[in-house]
């Protein structure tokens, strides 16, 4: 069942701090929510509602998508249509709002990967989904080593000057090609906002590989996501793999394998830390990527509205001791074993 009277917090700006998007206009939050898991169509509308009302009202006003997003694929722009049908669309001058394409969508040799074909429909689907006139942000969701560069980077821009994105991002694009992606938007006056990748406590090859200092250097804002390792950055995997979890469901993304015992103990000694920073794992996880400068937004997801109240907490200390940085860097897990 549906709020029919929803109405945001009056307050929901004074509760998030917010960062400036590399060398743009654009300001995120420091925590952005992303609909990647339980926000399609098998979970209750209600309960997607309830999370994006909450996020909203603390002030969490960007909303990162991807068509194949749900499960199943096309189901969360599908419930955030609803979303601005129901109860966002007043507010729609205050949402920064996201969508990709370059992973499998739909069958045949134009629904995936990075042609201008591929983009240009999977854009147009996705505003039809979500009840939308354009979106903030489109991303190319994977580097395409098969279609030339500049027909990508070309789709984006046209996709800016025909008025359905304002901006335009690159999503785990290795560091030559990036390099080159930049130049060509550079060059054709739409700049790239934002790269998208992922980036944690166990796996850091965004600043190993140079991805966010070359970001950086390219006035490009740097968003992380799964920033608790698929949930390896919680409580839940301390004292093994519960029953219920994702790891024991044995996905593509978790299995149970990689909870060795080496990853086990440096996971209990990052504990330790955050409890003597009165924050869970989590919390400090997510303060750890704050604490770095060179990130614009950290993308949150959540499974109820209980875990966005504990998740939004980590924006509360986002401090850290040189002591306290050495001791995580001394126990951390290298990100090959994962």
């Amino acid at each position: 069942m549906t709020d029919p009277v929803y109405s945001a917090a009056k307050d929901r700006y004074q509760q998030m701090p917010y960062r400036r998007c590399g060398r743009s206009g654009v300001l995120l939050p420091a925590l952005s929510l992303g609909l990647w898991q339980n926000f399609g169509s098998r979970k209750p509308f209600c309960e997607a509602e309830a999370m994006a009302h909450f996020a909203f009202d603390k002030g969490i006003c960007h909303f990162d998508l991807a068509n194949n997003y749900g499960p199943e694929y096309g189901t969360a722009e599908e419930n955030f249509g609803r979303l601005m049908a129901d109860s966002l669309r007043p507010y729609r001058d205050e949402l920064f709002i996201s969508t990709k394409a370059g992973w499998d969508m739909w069958p045949g040799p134009y629904g995936n990967w990075g042609s201008r074909k591929y983009l240009m429909a999977s854009l147009d689907q996705s505003l039809k989904r979500m009840n939308l006139d354009y979106v903030d942000v489109f991303y190319s969701h994977r580097w395409d080593p098969e279609t030339p560069l500049e027909e990508t980077m070309q789709a984006l821009i046209d996709i800016v000057r025909q008025g359905k994105a304002l901006y335009v991002g690159l999503s785990r694009y290795p560091a030559q090609q990036a390099a080159a992606a930049y130049r060509y938007l550079a060059a054709h006056d739409v700049p790239c906002l934002l790269y998208q990748d992922r980036y944690n406590l166990v796996d850091r090859n965004p600043d190993q590989t140079g991805l966010i200092d070359q970001a950086r250097e390219n006035g490009t804002g740097f968003i992380s996501f799964s920033p608790l390792q698929q949930g390896l950055l919680t409580n839940r995997y301390l004292n093994g793999i519960p029953d219920d979890s994702r790891m024991a469901a044995g996905t593509a993304s978790l299995k149970p394998t990689v909870l060795t015992e080496a990853l086990l103990a440096s996971l209990r000694g990052l504990d330790a830390i955050a409890r003597r920073r009165g924050q869970s794992l989590a919390q400090m996880a997510l303060a750890w990527l704050l604490h770095d400068e060179r990130v614009t937004s950290v993308i949150i997801g959540a499974s109820s509205v209980a875990q966005l109240q504990d998740t939004v907490k980590a924006t509360e200390n986002t401090s850290f001791t040189d002591e306290e940085l050495r001791e995580i860097d001394c126990i951390m897990i290298h990100p090959d074993n994962i």
